[in-house]
């Protein structure tokens, strides 16, 4: 029945979609919302990022052809928000993954073959805006890479373009530091941190959430790995990018600095198009509710654990 309702790609399903992310942005934030002033507006601010999320993950899809015409991948991006709420509270991560989402919708447009090196330019420059808010979303370079291995690994001068945003955004880094701080680069600027202390992870809501998660994604990874090769000539360099930037987001919650379910946020975007893409060509239709269901219930189990 869900799946039906998603199969189509309709204005009343993007609206429920946000009307679910806007009740549980209240649910999750519903302490701050009523004390001061400042509090309130950032809060205010993340879920107007949140809800952007959504508009901006149905335009990089439908303006590139990433799944068929239905709303499976938006879904899919929501229910994810109600497994690991905590990314509701973080603005730097938030805007973190605004910025890589940016920078992806730039990398999957190259298949157009148009405007190419202000796409790599774009690219660049976005990671490196998102890397200001959390350090480790630098990694997402290695998809810019992946990206000039299929569109450009002959031309040298498009090699050099995303090194250029990079360097346009520490340059202006550079600018703002000497003339508010008065210094090049602030201790701040760029955070370093790193952990590999999962004890937090020890207890029995993380673990079902774990479980059904990576078990989800391991299992429609494989298959979308296969299904590329019958995709249309054209798409099969965004799709793999799509998997190479979920392999990567794992990479970076694995050596998140905090690790409470936020640092999972960069894996949305891939697993939600990942996903739609097996939810559509998969025929037995039990099959596809229980994947959904999965998603609805372990945060609902997860409460009560």
């Amino acid at each position: 029945m869900i799946t039906s309702i998603f199969s189509k790609s309709k204005p009343i399903n993007f609206i429920m979609v946000a009307g679910f992310v806007v009740v549980l942005f209240i649910t999750s934030n519903f302490t701050v919302l009523f004390t001061d002033i400042n509090l309130i507006l950032k809060a205010l601010s993340r879920l107007v990022i949140t809800v952007f999320f959504i508009f901006l993950l149905d335009f990089i899809i439908s303006k590139n052809n990433l799944t068929k015409k239905n709303s499976y991948a938006i879904m899919t991006f929501g229910l994810l928000f109600g497994m690991f709420p905590e990314a509701l509270k973080n603005s730097d991560l938030l805007l973190a993954n605004l910025f890589i989402l940016l920078a992806l919708r730039r990398l999957i447009s190259l298949q157009t073959n148009l405007h190419i090196k202000k796409k790599l330019f774009d690219a660049g420059f976005w990671i490196m805006i998102a890397a200001l808010f959390y350090f480790w979303a630098i990694l997402f370079f290695a998809v810019v890479i992946v990206a000039l291995i299929y569109h450009s690994k002959n031309n040298l001068k498009n090699v050099i373009i995303p090194f250029v945003g990079v360097a346009t955004v520490i340059l202006l880094l550079v600018a703002y530091n000497i003339i508010v701080y008065d210094m090049y680069i602030r201790p701040t600027n760029f955070s370093r941190f790193a952990s590999v202390d999962y004890a937090v992870y020890n207890n029995k809501a993380f673990i079902l959430k774990f479980t059904v998660l990576f078990t989800s994604f391991v299992w429609i990874l494989i298959y979308f790995f296969r299904s590329i090769q019958d995709k249309n000539k054209k798409l099969k360099p965004s799709l793999f990018l799509i998997a190479w930037s979920s392999i990567i987001a794992i990479l970076i919650a694995i050596i998140a600095p905090l690790k409470d379910g936020s640092e999972f946020i960069f894996l949305f975007a891939p697993f939600s198009v990942i996903m739609a893409n097996y939810i559509e060509v998969v025929s037995e239709k039990w099959f596809k509710e229980v994947f959904i269901s999965l998603l609805i219930i372990t945060p609902v189990i997860s409460l009560l654990l």
